[in-house]
């Protein structure tokens, strides 16, 4: 790799991070930061640049891996549950002593709450319900003054549920988990993996893009069809079906948190400003192609 090319760093390098990198390595010098060893070890055998850092413990005198030329840090470590804000990110913030030229943070859509099934757009009111939710708009707005003071293009993805190869409810549907009836599931929102990718490449390249963009494949539909239609095309039969009323008292609280929202994420913004085009408009194919990936 040179160190001629401009700089990204890539902040948590799992499933998403990994193909991010994997973007971008032909354009631009990519440094992965992780949380162990391990995980740094496992990188750097598959020929990536990765450096280990727990920002939940950083030792005495921690640096993160930097560059003068620093194009871009995109942000894609959760927070954790310790806390009301994003613990994380504050300590990683600090350690950051070279202004990028644009930071991309990705957040969630859970930021807006149950809408009861209605539209939301990016201007849309921030009505987080979930300890999980709260953090991510204390996230947010972290990250709105570090930019804000320092100067730096900043972009927040809304990131709606993601799933792709290896990420989709497979042993769910095999254990034969129940879900909520379909005529009483509310709506839900996803994005393919790949073209989650896609919208980050878009927001560290596109000089224009800026501010909050949703990030969706633009076709809501409940937790429960799309179980069904994984089911369909896995070959698997389909989940056992109950009423709400016995899934409040049955389900874990985390299922629930995401069962009792309800809203249909808006991508608009994404397609015309940022200029994503997606692969995976259509989740039949996007489920079809991960299956095909993953067996």
């Amino acid at each position: 790799m040179s160190n001629n090319r401009p700089h990204v760093l890539i902040v948590g390098c799992g499933y998403v991070g990994r193909r991010l990198y994997a973007r971008f390595a032909d354009r631009y010098d990519v440094t992965a930061l992780v949380r162990t060893a391990r995980s740094a070890a496992g990188l750097t055998e598959a020929g990536m640049r990765a450096v280990a850092l727990d920002l939940d413990r950083p030792r005495s005198g921690a640096r993160i891996p930097e560059r003068l030329e620093q194009e871009s840090i995109v942000y894609l470590v959760p927070p954790s549950s310790f806390s009301e804000s994003d613990l994380r990110l504050d300590r990683f913030l600090q350690l950051a002593t070279v202004p990028p030229r644009s930071f991309v943070y990705v957040s969630s859509t859970g930021v807006y709450g149950d809408t009861s099934g209605a539209p939301v757009d990016e201007s849309a009111p921030l009505n987080p319900r979930t300890p999980r939710a709260r953090r991510r708009v204390s996230a947010e707005e972290m990250t709105r003054v570090w930019c804000t003071e320092r100067c730096v293009r900043r972009v927040v993805l809304r990131v709606a549920g993601i799933y792709g190869p290896g990420r989709l409810p497979l042993e769910r549907l095999r254990r034969q988990e129940a879900v909520v009836r379909a005529e009483e599931a509310g709506l839900s929102n996803r994005i393919h993996v790949d073209d989650l990718v896609s919208a980050c490449v878009a927001a560290v390249t596109n000089d224009e893009a800026r501010g909050v963009y949703n990030v969706s494949d633009g076709h809501p539909l409940s937790s429960t069809a799309f179980l069904l239609k994984v089911a369909e095309l896995a070959g698997l039969p389909p989940p056992p079906q109950v009423s709400m009323e016995e899934a409040q008292l049955t389900f874990s609280p985390e299922r629930l948190s995401f069962l009792n929202e309800s809203r249909h994420v808006l991508n608009g913004r994404m397609l015309k400003h940022l200029g994503v085009e997606l692969r995976y408009a259509d989740y039949e194919r996007g489920i079809r192609d991960s299956l095909a990936g993953w067996r």
